[in-house]
């Protein structure tokens, strides 16, 4: 693991989120910038890691923080990592503590003075470790129900990562806006075990589409690739695939790092525990997640279904189920 890198040394996927960076607070802006260290499990260029580096790459470029990071860090040298960065003097540290829970938090009351803000599926603890999800299922949610529409042979299929509470509930929420408005449609669902390798996700809708799915949703990058290569539709996820593949992914859920990033960063300048749930900063009807789509691509009926309820949703008339079982 590399424990120092720069800013330009890897370009990192364009998100074209449309979501303000500070939607919920105002901008930070400490007396100097804060030192912050990313630890990514996977490389940037995956979309969840994506996200979180734009949003540390924007910050920086603003000058609200200094940001250094790794990628690519197995889990075995996550723990490392972690300390070193501390050692280092990050004052907030982000990443990602799903295969590490209970080792990372042992890392962080270690290093009471230094923030960890992580995705994890776990709670938070002590003062200094806060916690986020990744949830952007209510534009998976939407998008279900533009493809429960759409499908002609009434099979969807979603390639996930690996049945952490995380995707169960991205992954279910596609398939309850498909049933919402296609009782009778067929979902399938294959994990592929890890949280990078496009080539296995691809073969895994491959093996979809060989089983009857018209319409793929790629919670793992590498699914619209076997859509692409079949000739049907997907839904991409966390960033917007469509520019990439704009005949093939006509619908993405979107999800914003940035709010939870400023939330966590405005705790820090104002002497704040940080060991808190800033899951929430990244909802929808907080204006931290979202759906864009391709318009005409959906019948009209279905588009303006799907309009209702996204109002609804980010007016709280209206709340997508989170089920966090393994789906089926």
């Amino acid at each position: 693991m590399s424990s120092q890198f720069k800013l330009s040394r890897r370009s990192v996927l364009a998100s074209g989120l449309a979501l303000g960076a500070s939607s919920f607070i105002p901008s930070v802006r400490a007396a100097e910038p804060i030192k912050v260290a990313g630890i990514h499990g996977s490389p940037v260029e995956n979309a969840w890691n994506s996200v979180l580096h734009k949003a540390m790459q924007d910050a920086a470029k603003e000058g609200a923080i200094e940001y250094v990071f790794s990628e690519g860090v197995s889990g075995t040298d996550y723990p490392r990592a972690m300390r070193e960065y501390a050692e280092q003097g990050a004052k907030l540290i982000i990443g990602e503590t799903f295969p590490v829970e209970k080792q990372a938090r042992e890392v962080a009351a270690d290093y009471p003075e230094t923030a960890f803000v992580m995705g994890s599926s776990g709670k938070e603890a002590g003062k200094n470790f806060g916690v986020f999800g990744t949830w952007n299922f209510d534009g998976a949610y939407l998008a279900g129900m533009l493809a429960g529409k759409m499908t002609k042979s009434n099979v969807v299929g979603s390639v996930g990562a690996m049945p952490i509470p995380e995707v169960n509930m991205l992954i279910n929420a596609f398939a309850a806006g498909v049933k919402a408005v296609n009782p009778d449609a067929k979902h399938l669902v294959t994990f592929i075990g890890t949280f990078f390798d496009p080539p296995k996700a691809r073969e895994a809708g491959l093996a979809q589409i060989d089983a009857g799915a018209d319409i793929l949703f790629g919670e793992r990058i590498g699914t619209a690739d076997a859509a692409k290569e079949r000739g049907i539709k997907s839904v991409g996820s966390l960033i917007d695939y469509t520019p990439r593949y704009p005949d093939t992914v006509f619908a993405n859920a979107l999800w914003n790092f940035r709010p939870i990033l400023n939330a966590a960063l405005a705790d820090i300048a104002a002497g704040k525990p940080t060991g808190r749930d800033y899951t929430a900063y990244g909802l929808m009807k907080e204006g931290g997640s979202d759906i864009v789509y391709v318009k005409g691509v959906a019948p009209a009926d279905a588009e303006a279904a799907m309009e209702k309820v996204r109002t609804d949703i980010k007016s709280g008339a209206f709340e997508v189920p989170r089920i966090m079982d393994e789906p089926k």
